[in-house]
Protein backbone atom coordinates (compact mmCIF):
# COMPACT_ATOMS: atom_id res chain seq x y z
CA UNK A 1 0.00 0.00 0.00
CA UNK A 2 1.32 3.39 -0.87
CA UNK A 3 1.32 6.22 1.48
CA UNK A 4 1.67 9.88 0.41
CA UNK A 5 4.51 11.36 0.39
CA UNK A 6 2.93 14.38 2.77
CA UNK A 7 3.33 11.87 5.61
CA UNK A 8 7.27 11.60 5.27
CA UNK A 9 8.25 14.04 7.35
CA UNK A 10 5.52 13.14 10.14
CA UNK A 11 7.34 9.68 10.73
CA UNK A 12 10.03 10.33 12.98
CA UNK A 13 8.98 11.40 16.44
CA UNK A 14 11.33 11.81 19.56
CA UNK A 15 7.81 12.16 21.87
CA UNK A 16 6.80 8.79 20.16
CA UNK A 17 10.10 7.22 21.33
CA UNK A 18 10.03 8.66 24.73
CA UNK A 19 6.55 7.35 25.09
CA UNK A 20 7.90 3.41 24.22
CA UNK A 21 10.82 3.94 26.61
CA UNK A 22 8.34 5.24 29.30
CA UNK A 23 6.04 1.57 28.45
CA UNK A 24 9.12 -0.43 28.41
CA UNK A 25 10.76 0.86 31.53
CA UNK A 26 6.83 0.52 33.53
CA UNK A 27 6.92 -3.20 32.23
CA UNK A 28 10.15 -3.61 33.93
CA UNK A 29 8.60 -2.60 37.29
CA UNK A 30 9.94 0.83 37.44
CA UNK A 31 7.64 3.50 38.90
CA UNK A 32 7.75 6.75 36.35
CA UNK A 33 7.70 10.55 37.31
CA UNK A 34 6.30 11.74 34.10
CA UNK A 35 7.34 15.21 33.65
CA UNK A 36 7.75 14.85 29.85
CA UNK A 37 4.10 16.11 29.02
CA UNK A 38 2.62 19.75 29.89
CA UNK A 39 -0.56 17.88 30.99
CA UNK A 40 -1.53 19.55 34.13
CA UNK A 41 -2.23 17.51 36.75
CA UNK A 42 -4.68 20.32 39.07
CA UNK A 43 -8.55 19.36 39.03
CA UNK A 44 -10.87 20.77 36.32
CA UNK A 45 -12.85 24.00 38.92
CA UNK A 46 -15.96 22.15 40.29
CA UNK A 47 -18.68 24.96 38.35
CA UNK A 48 -17.44 23.98 35.19
CA UNK A 49 -18.21 20.71 35.64
CA UNK A 50 -21.69 21.19 37.06
CA UNK A 51 -22.23 23.16 34.34
CA UNK A 52 -21.22 20.09 31.56
CA UNK A 53 -23.25 17.73 34.35
CA UNK A 54 -26.26 19.56 34.33
CA UNK A 55 -26.34 19.22 30.43
CA UNK A 56 -25.87 15.94 29.67
CA UNK A 57 -29.60 15.28 30.48
CA UNK A 58 -30.70 17.58 27.72
CA UNK A 59 -32.01 16.70 24.15
CA UNK A 60 -31.15 19.84 22.94
CA UNK A 61 -27.03 19.02 23.18
CA UNK A 62 -27.37 15.53 21.45
CA UNK A 63 -27.41 16.41 18.18
CA UNK A 64 -24.81 17.83 15.62
CA UNK A 65 -23.65 21.41 16.55
CA UNK A 66 -23.17 23.71 13.66
CA UNK A 67 -21.74 27.06 13.43
CA UNK A 68 -25.13 29.19 14.67
CA UNK A 69 -25.02 26.85 17.73
CA UNK A 70 -21.69 28.14 18.72
CA UNK A 71 -23.25 31.21 19.24
CA UNK A 72 -23.39 31.55 23.16
CA UNK A 73 -19.51 30.36 23.43
CA UNK A 74 -18.41 32.65 20.96
CA UNK A 75 -20.38 35.84 22.92
CA UNK A 76 -18.57 34.67 26.13
CA UNK A 77 -14.88 34.06 24.36
CA UNK A 78 -15.16 37.79 23.11
CA UNK A 79 -15.99 39.11 26.06
CA UNK A 80 -13.63 37.38 28.13
CA UNK A 81 -11.13 38.64 25.30
CA UNK A 82 -12.29 42.28 25.32
CA UNK A 83 -12.05 42.51 29.40
CA UNK A 84 -8.78 41.22 29.51
CA UNK A 85 -7.04 42.74 26.71
CA UNK A 86 -8.83 45.71 25.68
CA UNK A 87 -9.63 45.23 22.11
CA UNK A 88 -12.76 44.89 20.85
CA UNK A 89 -14.05 41.72 19.38
CA UNK A 90 -16.77 40.54 17.25
CA UNK A 91 -18.06 37.16 17.66
CA UNK A 92 -20.07 36.82 14.37
CA UNK A 93 -17.07 37.60 12.75
CA UNK A 94 -14.06 37.65 14.55
CA UNK A 95 -14.55 34.36 16.88
CA UNK A 96 -14.01 30.50 15.93
CA UNK A 97 -14.80 27.80 18.18
CA UNK A 98 -12.48 24.86 18.35
CA UNK A 99 -12.04 21.17 19.22
CA UNK A 100 -8.66 22.24 21.17
CA UNK A 101 -6.61 25.21 19.91
CA UNK A 102 -4.01 22.74 18.26
CA UNK A 103 -6.99 21.77 15.54
CA UNK A 104 -6.67 25.40 14.65
CA UNK A 105 -3.14 25.95 14.72
CA UNK A 106 -3.02 22.78 12.57
CA UNK A 107 -5.65 23.35 9.85
CA UNK A 108 -4.49 26.78 9.24
CA UNK A 109 -1.93 26.12 6.68
CA UNK A 110 -4.68 24.56 4.89
CA UNK A 111 -6.31 27.60 4.74
CA UNK A 112 -3.43 29.80 4.03
CA UNK A 113 -0.67 28.16 1.72
CA UNK A 114 -0.45 26.78 -1.60
CA UNK A 115 1.67 23.94 -2.09
CA UNK A 116 5.03 25.27 -1.73
CA UNK A 117 4.78 28.43 0.07
CA UNK A 118 6.97 28.58 3.25
CA UNK A 119 5.97 28.83 6.56
CA UNK A 120 8.24 30.96 8.76
CA UNK A 121 8.55 28.88 12.45
CA UNK A 122 10.10 28.72 15.82
CA UNK A 123 12.98 26.59 16.67
CA UNK A 124 12.78 25.14 18.42
CA UNK A 125 8.44 25.13 18.66
CA UNK A 126 6.07 23.00 19.59
CA UNK A 127 5.71 20.28 16.84
CA UNK A 128 2.17 20.24 15.68
CA UNK A 129 2.64 23.86 13.96
CA UNK A 130 5.53 21.75 11.12
CA UNK A 131 3.16 18.99 11.20
CA UNK A 132 0.18 21.58 10.06
CA UNK A 133 2.36 22.63 7.38
CA UNK A 134 3.57 19.42 5.86
CA UNK A 135 -0.18 18.21 5.83
CA UNK A 136 -0.36 21.53 3.52
CA UNK A 137 2.42 20.37 1.30
CA UNK A 138 4.10 23.60 2.65
CA UNK A 139 8.04 24.40 3.19
CA UNK A 140 9.40 25.17 6.89
CA UNK A 141 12.11 27.84 7.28
CA UNK A 142 13.13 27.32 10.91
CA UNK A 143 13.52 30.81 12.73
CA UNK A 144 16.20 30.03 15.42
CA UNK A 145 15.52 30.77 19.19
CA UNK A 146 18.56 31.72 21.19
CA UNK A 147 19.25 32.06 24.59
CA UNK A 148 21.48 34.84 23.52
CA UNK A 149 18.60 36.47 22.07
CA UNK A 150 16.00 36.22 24.74
CA UNK A 151 14.65 33.15 22.59
CA UNK A 152 13.07 36.09 20.62
CA UNK A 153 13.44 35.48 16.53
CA UNK A 154 15.59 37.65 14.55
CA UNK A 155 13.19 38.85 11.89
CA UNK A 156 16.12 40.69 9.52
CA UNK A 157 18.31 37.23 9.08
CA UNK A 158 15.47 35.74 7.34
CA UNK A 159 16.91 35.50 3.84
CA UNK A 160 14.83 37.52 1.20
CA UNK A 161 14.31 34.73 -1.29
CA UNK A 162 12.49 32.51 1.76
CA UNK A 163 10.20 35.87 2.43
CA UNK A 164 9.64 36.27 -1.22
CA UNK A 165 7.84 32.49 -0.96
CA UNK A 166 6.46 33.05 2.84
CA UNK A 167 2.59 33.41 3.59
CA UNK A 168 2.59 32.93 7.50
CA UNK A 169 4.37 33.36 10.56
CA UNK A 170 3.85 30.88 13.75
CA UNK A 171 4.42 32.58 16.83
CA UNK A 172 4.24 31.37 20.43
CA UNK A 173 4.91 33.32 23.92
CA UNK A 174 4.64 32.83 26.94
CA UNK A 175 6.53 29.86 24.89
CA UNK A 176 6.94 26.38 25.00
CA UNK A 177 9.72 25.05 25.33
CA UNK A 178 11.92 27.98 26.41
CA UNK A 179 9.35 29.71 29.00
CA UNK A 180 10.32 33.26 26.89
CA UNK A 181 7.81 35.63 27.02
CA UNK A 182 7.73 38.53 25.05
CA UNK A 183 6.70 42.62 24.96
CA UNK A 184 4.44 44.66 23.79
CA UNK A 185 7.72 46.17 21.23
CA UNK A 186 8.35 43.07 20.04
CA UNK A 187 4.65 42.34 18.87
CA UNK A 188 4.64 45.43 17.47
CA UNK A 189 7.75 44.78 15.73
CA UNK A 190 6.57 41.12 14.62
CA UNK A 191 3.13 43.22 13.04
CA UNK A 192 4.43 45.35 11.33
CA UNK A 193 7.00 43.18 9.56
CA UNK A 194 4.41 40.33 8.66
CA UNK A 195 2.40 43.63 7.28
CA UNK A 196 5.18 44.87 5.00
CA UNK A 197 5.83 41.36 3.77
CA UNK A 198 2.38 40.16 3.24
CA UNK A 199 2.49 37.42 5.89
CA UNK A 200 -0.66 36.03 7.99
CA UNK A 201 0.54 35.85 11.87
CA UNK A 202 -0.46 33.36 14.01
CA UNK A 203 0.14 33.38 17.57
CA UNK A 204 -0.45 30.00 19.57
CA UNK A 205 -1.17 31.24 22.97
CA UNK A 206 -1.76 28.45 25.65
CA UNK A 207 -0.32 30.18 28.42
CA UNK A 208 -2.14 33.62 28.17
CA UNK A 209 -3.05 33.36 32.40
CA UNK A 210 -0.15 31.07 33.37
CA UNK A 211 2.36 34.11 34.31
CA UNK A 212 4.40 34.39 37.28
CA UNK A 213 4.49 38.78 36.76
CA UNK A 214 1.04 39.73 38.07
CA UNK A 215 -0.49 40.58 34.83
CA UNK A 216 -1.28 37.93 31.77
CA UNK A 217 0.93 38.15 28.83
CA UNK A 218 0.73 40.36 26.06
CA UNK A 219 -1.65 39.62 23.06
CA UNK A 220 -0.65 39.68 19.21
CA UNK A 221 -3.58 41.45 18.80
CA UNK A 222 -2.73 44.01 21.20
CA UNK A 223 -0.35 44.94 18.74
CA UNK A 224 -2.68 44.96 15.68
CA UNK A 225 -5.88 46.55 17.13
CA UNK A 226 -7.46 46.19 13.61
CA UNK A 227 -6.89 42.26 12.94
CA UNK A 228 -4.91 43.00 9.70
CA UNK A 229 -3.01 40.20 9.36
CA UNK A 230 -3.49 37.86 13.12
CA UNK A 231 -5.06 35.03 13.92
CA UNK A 232 -4.72 33.92 17.45
CA UNK A 233 -5.82 30.62 19.19
CA UNK A 234 -6.43 30.18 23.06
CA UNK A 235 -7.29 27.03 24.60
CA UNK A 236 -8.67 26.29 27.65
CA UNK A 237 -6.56 23.31 28.92
CA UNK A 238 -3.69 25.58 30.93
CA UNK A 239 -6.14 28.46 32.60
CA UNK A 240 -9.00 25.79 33.60
CA UNK A 241 -7.47 22.66 33.28
CA UNK A 242 -9.59 21.25 30.59
CA UNK A 243 -7.22 19.72 28.28
CA UNK A 244 -9.14 16.65 28.45
CA UNK A 245 -12.50 18.44 27.41
CA UNK A 246 -10.79 19.34 23.98
CA UNK A 247 -12.06 23.01 23.68
CA UNK A 248 -10.14 26.38 22.43
CA UNK A 249 -11.11 29.19 20.26
CA UNK A 250 -9.37 31.56 17.85
CA UNK A 251 -9.70 34.82 17.51
CA UNK A 252 -8.48 37.62 14.76
CA UNK A 253 -8.58 38.84 11.19
CA UNK A 254 -11.92 37.95 9.79
CA UNK A 255 -10.60 36.68 6.39
CA UNK A 256 -8.58 34.48 8.09
CA UNK A 257 -11.58 33.02 10.64
CA UNK A 258 -14.06 32.02 7.88
CA UNK A 259 -11.06 30.49 5.67
CA UNK A 260 -10.25 28.12 8.74
CA UNK A 261 -14.04 28.03 9.10
CA UNK A 262 -14.13 26.66 5.95
CA UNK A 263 -11.47 24.03 6.28
CA UNK A 264 -13.48 23.12 9.74
CA UNK A 265 -16.20 22.54 7.92
CA UNK A 266 -15.28 20.53 5.26
CA UNK A 267 -13.72 18.07 8.37
CA UNK A 268 -15.81 17.81 11.68
CA UNK A 269 -18.34 19.53 13.35
CA UNK A 270 -18.02 21.37 17.10
CA UNK A 271 -17.70 20.39 20.30
CA UNK A 272 -20.48 19.10 21.81
CA UNK A 273 -22.13 22.00 23.59
CA UNK A 274 -22.42 20.45 26.92
CA UNK A 275 -18.60 20.68 27.49
CA UNK A 276 -19.15 24.06 25.95
CA UNK A 277 -21.40 25.27 28.41
CA UNK A 278 -18.57 24.14 31.01
CA UNK A 279 -16.15 26.77 29.03
CA UNK A 280 -18.71 29.27 29.01
CA UNK A 281 -18.72 28.79 32.96
CA UNK A 282 -15.02 29.10 33.04
CA UNK A 283 -14.73 32.14 30.92
CA UNK A 284 -17.86 33.89 32.41
CA UNK A 285 -17.33 32.14 36.40
CA UNK A 286 -15.60 33.39 38.93
CA UNK A 287 -11.18 33.62 37.94
CA UNK A 288 -10.10 32.55 41.75
CA UNK A 289 -9.23 28.69 40.40
CA UNK A 290 -6.82 30.74 37.72
CA UNK A 291 -5.20 32.87 40.31
CA UNK A 292 -4.57 29.22 42.64
CA UNK A 293 -3.27 27.99 39.60
CA UNK A 294 -0.91 30.40 38.79
CA UNK A 295 0.48 30.42 42.42
CA UNK A 296 0.55 26.57 42.31
CA UNK A 297 3.02 26.56 39.30
CA UNK A 298 4.81 29.51 40.64
CA UNK A 299 5.23 27.63 43.88
CA UNK A 300 6.23 24.43 42.06
CA UNK A 301 8.70 26.63 39.97
CA UNK A 302 10.77 28.10 42.78
CA UNK A 303 11.08 24.68 44.18
CA UNK A 304 12.22 23.32 41.37
CA UNK A 305 14.43 25.97 40.57
CA UNK A 306 16.30 25.57 44.24
CA UNK A 307 16.28 21.75 44.00
CA UNK A 308 18.59 22.14 40.54
CA UNK A 309 20.50 24.88 41.54
CA UNK A 310 21.40 22.68 44.74
CA UNK A 311 22.91 19.64 42.74
CA UNK A 312 24.87 22.60 40.53
CA UNK A 313 22.16 22.55 37.69
CA UNK A 314 21.45 25.77 37.54
CA UNK A 315 19.02 27.72 35.04
CA UNK A 316 16.71 30.56 34.86
CA UNK A 317 14.10 31.68 36.82
CA UNK A 318 10.79 31.03 33.93
CA UNK A 319 8.65 33.73 33.81
CA UNK A 320 5.94 32.68 32.73
CA UNK A 321 4.55 28.22 31.76
CA UNK A 322 4.60 25.14 33.50
CA UNK A 323 7.72 24.08 32.19
CA UNK A 324 11.80 24.75 32.90
CA UNK A 325 14.28 24.74 29.70
CA UNK A 326 17.52 23.43 31.43
CA UNK A 327 20.49 23.39 29.31
CA UNK A 328 22.37 19.87 29.43
CA UNK A 329 26.19 19.82 30.42
CA UNK A 330 29.30 18.10 28.68
CA UNK A 331 28.82 15.09 28.03
CA UNK A 332 25.42 15.70 27.38
CA UNK A 333 25.18 18.96 26.05
CA UNK A 334 24.43 17.20 22.53
CA UNK A 335 22.42 14.27 23.62
CA UNK A 336 19.32 15.27 24.75
CA UNK A 337 17.23 11.99 23.36
CA UNK A 338 19.86 10.03 24.32
CA UNK A 339 19.76 11.21 27.95
CA UNK A 340 16.39 11.45 28.14
CA UNK A 341 16.00 7.57 26.96
CA UNK A 342 18.50 6.65 29.67
CA UNK A 343 17.33 8.87 32.39
CA UNK A 344 13.69 7.05 32.29
CA UNK A 345 15.67 3.83 31.99
CA UNK A 346 17.72 3.88 34.89
CA UNK A 347 15.38 6.10 37.00
CA UNK A 348 11.64 6.34 35.76
CA UNK A 349 11.85 10.19 35.21
CA UNK A 350 10.83 11.39 31.93
CA UNK A 351 11.76 14.51 30.93
CA UNK A 352 11.09 15.71 27.21
CA UNK A 353 14.39 16.18 24.86
CA UNK A 354 15.28 19.24 23.49
CA UNK A 355 15.78 18.47 19.83
CA UNK A 356 12.20 16.80 19.94
CA UNK A 357 11.22 20.44 19.80
CA UNK A 358 13.79 21.48 16.78
CA UNK A 359 17.32 21.69 15.80
CA UNK A 360 17.98 24.67 17.87
CA UNK A 361 16.99 22.84 20.83
CA UNK A 362 19.59 20.11 21.34
CA UNK A 363 21.62 20.38 24.05
CA UNK A 364 18.41 20.96 26.08
CA UNK A 365 15.73 19.52 28.40
CA UNK A 366 12.55 20.38 29.23
CA UNK A 367 11.01 19.58 32.62
CA UNK A 368 6.98 19.77 32.87
CA UNK A 369 5.97 21.22 36.45
CA UNK A 370 3.14 18.64 36.66
CA UNK A 371 3.54 17.29 40.32
CA UNK A 372 4.05 18.49 43.56
CA UNK A 373 6.92 20.06 44.50
CA UNK A 374 8.37 17.25 46.86
CA UNK A 375 7.68 14.77 43.60
CA UNK A 376 9.76 17.66 41.94
CA UNK A 377 12.42 17.61 43.94
CA UNK A 378 13.09 14.07 44.24
CA UNK A 379 13.16 13.70 40.08
CA UNK A 380 16.04 16.45 40.01
CA UNK A 381 17.74 14.25 42.44
CA UNK A 382 17.46 11.25 40.47
CA UNK A 383 17.98 13.33 37.07
CA UNK A 384 21.54 14.64 39.33
CA UNK A 385 22.39 11.14 39.51
CA UNK A 386 22.93 10.76 35.70
CA UNK A 387 24.22 14.09 35.00
CA UNK A 388 26.56 14.77 37.74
Amino acid sequence: MQIAQRMRPLQANVFADMDRAKAKARSAGKPIVDLSLGSSDLPTPPHVLEAIAAALPDPATHGYCLFSGTQDFRQAAARWYSDKFGVPVNPETEVLLLIGSQEGTAHLPLAVLNPGDFALLMDPGYPSHAGGVYLANGQIYPMPLLAENGFLPRFKEIPGAVLEQSRLMVLSYPHNPTTATASLSFWQEAVAFCQRHNLVLAHDFPYADLTFTGKPAVSALQADRDKTCTIEFFTMSKSYNMGGFRVGYAIGNADLIAALRQVKASVDFNQYPGIQRGAIAALSGPQDTVKHMISTFRQRRDAAVQALDRVGWTVPLPEATMYIWARLPEPWSERSKEFCLRLVEQTGVALAPGVGFGKAGEGYVRMALVHPPEVLEAAIARAASLLF
